[in-house]
């Protein structure tokens, strides 16, 4: 399996210490990607050494989180990984893109997930200005699927100012569901378009003006994350 590395968090679950695991590899070339190094990464690793991994830090952990890159590029390996995590009696979180809905119902099947974060990178016939390929389909099959199999679900957006306008998030609200939204702040430092290094990161103080602008039309917690304030809920 090709794993770009881990790293302890007490953010990435919200209540809880967890491990993440980087999966490498993506197909998208979304142009505002901050793991730009983990797209074609060749590093491989055993089941043994993402093992080892996991029992090191076992005590003090409360949960396993798979990220990326798109952890559903190796859904076997992910699967390897969080049957482990269940013997071992941690909680399991996927970050998502959602563009695999049939490899995601897999894991979801298997009942391996308590918490999926997904990626919608805007309304979804808007998927090709951002992506380069119109699946917003897949994606809200994906949301449609986490939600049939009652899994607590996150729905996230990064906000770029020359991407995204107000409107685009307050309409994508009125297409999702889930138990949280997320609106993130674009950061433009090790981005895959070098252009957008020039974009003017968004004030934190706007975005949660947008949030509680939304948050009347979302049927869930509204939540912003940046770099200057963190995790803060609406």
């Amino acid at each position: 399996m090709y794993i770009g590395g881990t790293v302890i968090s007490s953010v990435e679950f919200h209540g809880n210490m967890s491990l993440v695991i980087f999966m490498s590899k993506c197909p998208l070339a979304c142009r505002y990607c901050h793991n730009v190094e983990l797209l074609e990464d060749d590093t491989e690793w055993s089941f043994e050494k993402i093992k080892d991994e996991i029992d090191s830090s076992a005590d003090f952990l409360d949960a396993i989180v798979i990220s990326g890159g798109e952890p559903l590029v190796q859904t076997d390996a992910v699967a390897e990984i969080l049957t482990y995590v269940r013997q071992i009696g941690l909680k399991t979180k996927l970050d998502t893109s959602g563009i695999y809905p049939e490899k995601l119902k897999k894991l979801l099947d298997l009942n391996l997930l308590d918490f999926v974060s997904l990626d919608v990178k805007t309304t979804f016939s808007k998927y090709k200005k951002i992506t380069g390929a119109n699946i917003g389909f897949q994606v809200k099959k994906s949301m449609d699927l986490i939600n049939e199999a009652g899994v607590h679900l996150e729905v996230r957006t990064t906000f770029v100012p020359t991407l995204h306008t107000k409107k685009d998030i307050r309409n994508l609200v009125d297409e999702i569901q889930a138990d949280v939204y997320t609106i993130q702040q674009f950061r433009n430092k090790n981005v895959l378009d070098s252009a957008l290094e020039k974009v003017e990161v968004p004030n934190p103080h706007d975005l949660a003006k947008l949030a509680g602008e939304i948050k009347p039309y979302f049927d869930g917690v509204v939540k912003v994350k940046s770099a200057e304030f963190g995790e803060q809920i609406i």
